[in-house]
């Protein structure tokens, strides 16, 4: 019976690309081919002194850092993302997420990771947006990544203001000791990957990396879906 109506609902409610906007064949599923193909993708996981890695040389120790896509005002990420955050669409959080792992599960730089950590949202942000944006793009790359998802572990413990268009410095000062590890135990000896929807300046990142690099004997990555396009 749901495949007779199929068609009729396909009819009253289409389904969009919600990268470019375009109408989904039957075919096609979260976004259409010609997105999947054009999606600007860094490549950087592959290098270990790339850009992103370079970004946190002097605030942080990581082991390797990397953004899978590159972020343009306009363009299909910035949709991507915008969808995922804003208009609940947790499907192009796990389609990124998915392409993410499929990209660094090649990667030997990104490889034995033990936990993937979400960068996490204040519980009075979670309440307001009803889930983790980043939490969602971890659970799409638990398909590609073979690791622990740990999402109680690592909390932010202060609320604070949004960083969108603050200073690299604001930022930082909007961030710091923000963030709490409730049981370090947990992460001794633990290659973490620390994973957030976007990467501009760093402060979040080095923030939470610099609470988990007191724990004994980790290895701390990141991953970020976008970055900005140089």
């Amino acid at each position: 019976m749901a495949s007779f109506f199929q068609p009729l609902l396909a009819l009253l409610y289409p389904e969009l690309c919600p990268a470019c906007g375009q109408l989904l064949t039957s075919d096609e599923q979260t976004i259409c081919l010609s997105c999947r193909f054009l999606l600007p993708r860094t490549g950087y996981e592959k290098v270990h002194d790339n850009p992103i890695a370079r970004m946190f040389w002097g605030r942080t120790h990581l082991h390797a850092a990397t953004a899978c896509f590159f972020f343009a005002k306009q363009g299909r990420v910035q949709h991507l993302i915008h969808e995922l955050k804003y208009r609940s669409n947790k499907e192009a959080g796990l389609f990124l997420g998915e392409e993410m792992a499929k990209e660094m599960a090649a990667s030997e730089i990104f490889s034995g990771i033990d936990y993937l950590v979400p960068v996490p949202l204040h519980p009075k942000k979670l309440r307001t947006r009803g889930y983790n944006q980043s939490e969602v793009l971890a659970m799409g790359m638990l398909k590609n990544i073979h690791a622990q998802l740990s999402t109680d572990n690592l909390v932010r413990a202060v609320a604070t203001d949004t960083q969108t268009k603050k200073s690299r410095e604001a930022r930082w000062k909007n961030v710091k000791d923000i963030f709490v590890l409730k049981n370090p135990a947990a992460f001794e000896g633990k290659h973490i990957l620390l994973i957030d929807d976007v990467v501009t300046t760093g402060s979040t990142i080095e923030a939470c990396a610099n609470v988990l690099a007191e724990v004994s004997a980790i290895k701390i990555s990141v991953a970020a879906a976008a970055c900005p396009a140089s």
